[in-house]
Order: C-alpha cells, then structure tokens, then sequence
C-alpha cells in the first residue's frame, strides 16, 4: 500500500523559536520528496511530526485524508530510520530488523523468515548473525532500513540517514535507497541538508526556510528555476553580479540586457543572480576578465575570475577549458534566460 502525506497549516513552536509556521505541503503517493533547508528551518521537527513524535501546536498531518495529528507513534504505521542508526547493540542484524515483528507477537518462524528476505534486499544476506559493531556503517544503516520496512510502513521516513557515512558510502547507499523506494513504491520523507543528495535522490525537493514553504518542485525545476532568491542561493551555486534594472521587466549586466524572472525589489541597483554554467568565457586578449584559478572536476573545470574588481564562478567542460590556464585574459557573456535579481545590500 502507497499513501498521500498531507502537512496542513502545520506550526510548531519551542519557547521563542518557531520550527514550523504555517507549513502547507502535498506528498502523492509512491512519490520520494525530500526536504531540504538550513539547519534549523523546521524539516526535521516536520517529519517528527509525521512519525509522531513531535505534536504540532496547530494544523494537522493527514495520511490518506485521515488526520493523524493524535494517533500515537506507535499505531502511525510509518517505518523511521534515523542519523545513528539506533540498532540494539544486543541483537544481531537478523534479530534487530525483526525487533518490530516480534512486538506484534509474529510467529518466530514468520519473522526470520521476513528477516532475511529483507537482509537480502538490502545487499546483507551473508550478515544476519553478525553484531551492530561487526558492521560499518553504511551497513548498520542498511539493516535499519530493513527494519524500518519489515512491517510494511505505508510512510517510509528518512531522517539524514546519509550524513554520518563518508562520501564513497553515501552516494552508493542514496542510489540503493533510491532503487528501493522505486521498487517498492512507498511514499518516502527524505530530510537532508544537502542539495546535492536532494536532487539526486527525489522526484520532489520541498525547499524550507524558518519553518515554511519557500518551493517545491521536481529537481530540475527547483535547479533551473528558483522561485526566490533564497532558494537559488541554497540550491547550488550562485554568483552575484552588479546590475541595473532597466524596466520593462529587464535588467542590464555586464553590458547585456536580460530579462528578469520573478518580482524584482525596490530601487534601480540590484545584484543579478547567476548559474555558473550560464557564464560563457572565451578566450581575448583585451577581455575584461582573468582566470584566477581552474579547478579540475571530473568532466567539468570551475573557473574563478576577477572582471571589474568582482569575483565571478564559472562552470565550463574540461576540454573547452584547457586554454583556461592562471592568468589567462578572457571575455564574459552570460547565457541569454532570465534571471533572478536580489536588492543590492547598499540600497540602490
């Protein structure tokens, strides 16, 4: 079974600090979202109040249109993995994922045989008697994945399940999880503070800030489109630069015109918000720009630029690139899309 996750008008409130304020949210089911913000703008405090174990001072969580806002944690039938795993030290991984079934009083037999098929789906068939501290990891947090899915959770929830594993593990474990959820078709909660992990991972980024809704959208909308500044600063990288609003809804920068997406502030100076993969860079001798560094990235090299006293990032493909060297003067061109523009801090 795959359910609809409903957050309505969800606030949460600790002494003078609001997690959440007002958070209007629509997960479909078998979709994975994930919530992605700055610590402390309420992602967390919103999945635990899906599990259950946090109430909300007003608004309500819904699952399948029946408000749970009450239901204890227990009768929820939501399967949570969190940061440290939270294995029984005691149990071995088979004992540990069936810990669950075993509350329910499922008959042993059922239950180890519900074990291992689990421990076989997330790549651990040959470890079911080995010990949490016989484990690394990235296997810890799979047998806690499997014993979040042992009783057939219509909600899976996923609590930076990734951020205590090194990088090499974390993006292996992330395209497991991903594999899983496709599998299974379970609608899954996904908190993370990294962006990358969130648009790798989800069908959805739901992107908060002080407790509520700034976007949500598919990744590559999320990416390509920011609805607000905030969100395009927190999602990937942004450079700044200078412009001027020059009406009619465009701005000017760097000597070209471009149009302006989204409402643009008060006042004529504004900075222009920009993708580095939107700068163009070419070689010229009497170019306005310089490299400062080139990066090597795999497929792609990040270029740092000084061009009229302002630091400017630059994303290009390794081989258009290797004329790119230190030093090298270079003419900018940004890609002609709109753009997003920010009030300059000094007014304008």
């Amino acid at each position: 079974m795959t359910s609809k996750v409903e957050f309505r008008a969800l606030r949460r409130v600790y002494g003078r600090t609001t997690a959440l304020d007002g958070l209007d949210l629509t997960i479909e089911p078998g979709r994975l979202v994930a919530l992605l913000g700055p610590s402390g703008c309420g992602k967390t405090t919103a999945l635990r109040c899906v599990a259950g174990f946090e109430q909300p001072d007003s608004g309500a969580v819904l699952i399948d249109g029946k408000d749970i806002t009450g239901v204890p944690a227990n009768k929820r039938d939501a399967g949570m993995v969190f940061q440290s795993y939270s294995l029984f030290p005691n149990l071995n991984a088979r004992d540990n994922v069936a810990f669950g079934l075993r509350a329910r009083k499922v008959p042993a037999a059922v239950r180890r045989a519900k074990a291992d098929e689990l421990l076989e789906l997330v790549g651990l068939p040959h470890h079911a008697d080995r010990y949490p501290h016989q484990l690394s990891g990235g296997q810890q947090q799979r047998v806690a994945l499997a014993r979040a899915l042992a009783l057939e959770p219509r909600v899976l929830l996923l609590d930076e399940p990734l951020s205590a594993l090194d990088a090499k593990v974390r993006v292996a474990l992330r395209e497991e999880i991903r594999r899983l959820q496709l599998d299974l078709g379970i609608t899954t909660i996904f908190v993370t503070h990294d962006q990358e992990e969130a648009l790798s991972i989800a069908d959805e980024v739901a992107v908060l800030r002080d407790g509520r809704l700034e976007q949500v959208g598919p990744p590559a909308e999320v990416y390509d489109r920011p609805a607000t500044p905030f969100v395009a600063e927190f999602v990937g990288t942004m450079n700044h630069l200078p412009g001027r609003l020059a009406g009619d809804g465009k701005v000017s920068v760097l000597g070209q015109t471009l149009p302006v997406a989204g409402e643009a502030p008060a006042g004529k100076d504004v900075h222009v918000l920009v993708r580095p993969e939107a700068v163009q860079v070419t070689v010229a001798g009497d170019g306005a720009g310089e490299v400062v560094t080139a990066s090597f990235r795999g497929a792609s090299v990040r270029l740092r630029l000084q061009l009229d006293g302002h630091e400017v990032v630059a994303d290009m493909p390794g081989h258009e690139a290797a004329r790119l060297g230190p030093g090298t003067r270079v003419a900018v061109r940004l890609v002609e899309r709109p753009v997003l523009v920010a009030a300059r801090p000094d007014g304008g």
